[in-house]
C-alpha cells in the first residue's frame, strides 16, 4: 500500500504533480479509484490534484512501468479529499521552492488540512503535505542592518530547490547594547562597515588609528590579534564573536553562524554550522544543506548530465 508522505513533501520538479479537472464527486473514492486505476499517466507523474469546482483532492499514483513514456495506474491512495485539501492562489509564490511554498501554505492559518495546493508564479501550481518549517537560528553580529548573514541564508534558500522549508530566527548581537552593558570612555570597532554610533568615541581596528587610546575592545580574538600586532599589547575586550554566543550548545538547536577564525569553507560542530566572516553565498548554502540533513551535493538525476556543447 502507498504510504503517507512525510511532512513537507512535494513534488519536485513539480512536473511530479498533474493537475486536471474532473467531472466526480471527489469526496467519493470508490469514484475516484474506479476512474484513475487502468488510466495511462506520465511516468513521472506522481500525486494528481484532482479538481471538481472549489472542490479538490490530492492522490498519489503508481504505474505499471517508469520506462515508456505513458503508463497505466496500477495502485492509487486517495491522501486528501476536499475536506482536507485546501487551494490557494499567490503569484508571488514561487512553487518550486519549499520555503515560498510552505510561507503560502502557512499563510491562510488553517489547521485542519493536510494538503496545500498553490497556484503561484508563472500559473504553476504544486502541493506540500503538512508543512513544517525546519527552525534554523541565525547568530549574526548588527549593526550593520538588517544582518548579512540572515541575508545570505534567504538568498540561499531562494534558489536551492533541494532543501526543506526553513524557518530563520535572528539571534542579533547588538554591538549597541554591548556597549551600554560595558561603559568605556571610548571604543575600538573591528571594521568601519559596523557604522556603530556610540554615547563614546568610536575608534576602528581597520583604519589603525595612530594613536594608541584608552579604549574597549569590542571584538573577537582576530581582532585582538590585529591590536596586538598594530599596538604590542592587549586592551580590555568583550567578545562579540557570534560563534561564541550562539545557541549552538542547546541540545536540539539548528544554529547558522560565523567566525573569523575560519577563512575559508564551513565547519559543522554537531547543530551548528559555522562559516567565514566573509562568507560567500555558496558557503551558506552548503552550511544550510548540512544543517538540513540535505547534504553537500545536489543529485545529479536531479539536475541532469552535464554537456558540453
Amino acid at each position: 500500500m502507498i504510504p503517507l508522505p512525510q511532512p513537507n513533501a512535494m513534488t519536485r520538479p513539480y512536473r511530479g504533480l498533474s493537475v486536471q479537472e474532473v467531472d466526480l464527486d471527489l469526496t467519493d473514492e470508490s469514484a475516484i479509484l474506479a476512474y484513475l486505476l487502468g488510466r495511462e499517466a506520465y511516468r513521472r507523474t506522481d500525486w494528481l490534484l484532482l479538481g471538481n469546482g472549489s472542490d479538490h483532492a490530492l492522490i498519489e499514483v503508481r504505474k505499471e512501468s517508469l520506462e515508456p513514456l505513458m503508463s497505466p495506474i496500477i495502485e492509487a491512495r486517495i491522501l486528501a479529499g476536499p475536506d482536507r485539501t485546501a487551494w490557494i492562489e499567490d503569484p508571488d509564490t514561487d512553487v518550486g521552492n519549499a520555503t515560498s511554498l510552505a510561507v503560502a501554505a502557512l499563510s491562510i492559518g488553517r489547521n485542519d488540512i493536510d494538503a496545500y495546493a498553490v497556484k503561484g508564479r508563472f500559473e504553476h501550481v504544486n502541493v506540500m503535505w503538512r508543512p513544517a518549517p525546519v527552525r534554523i537560528v541565525v547568530t549574526e553580529v548588527v549593526p550593520p542592518e538588517p544582518a548579512k548573514l540572515l541575508e545570505m541564508a534567504r538568498q540561499a534558500v531562494a534558489f536551492d530547490g533541494d532543501l526543506p522549508p526553513i524557518e530563520f530566527v535572528l539571534e542579533s548581537v547588538d554591538i549597541r547594547s554591548v556597549a551600554h552593558d560595558n561603559p568605556a570612555s571610548g571604543y575600538l570597532l573591528p571594521c568601519r562597515g559596523s557604522g556603530t554610533d556610540l554615547d563614546s568615541p568610536v575608534f576602528f581596528l581597520d583604519t589603525h588609528p595612530e594613536k594608541r587610546d584608552d579604549w574597549l575592545l569590542i571584538g573577537c580574538e582576530r581582532s585582538m590579534q590585529f591590536h596586538r600586532h598594530f599596538y604590542g599589547d592587549e586592551p580590555r575586550q568583550v567578545d562579540l564573536c557570534p560563534q561564541r554566543r550562539s545557541s549552538r550548545g542547546d541540545e536540539g538547536t539548528l544554529t547558522l553562524t560565523k567566525c573569523c577564525l575560519l577563512e575559508r569553507g564551513v565547519e559543522q560542530h554537531g547543530t551548528s554550522v559555522v562559516v567565514p566572516w566573509g562568507s560567500s553565498l555558496d558557503e551558506v548554502r552548503l552550511a544550510l544543506r548540512l544543517l538540513t540533513g540535505v547534504g553537500p551535493l545536489l543529485d545529479p538525476e536531479r539536475i541532469g548530465a552535464a554537456q558540453v556543447l
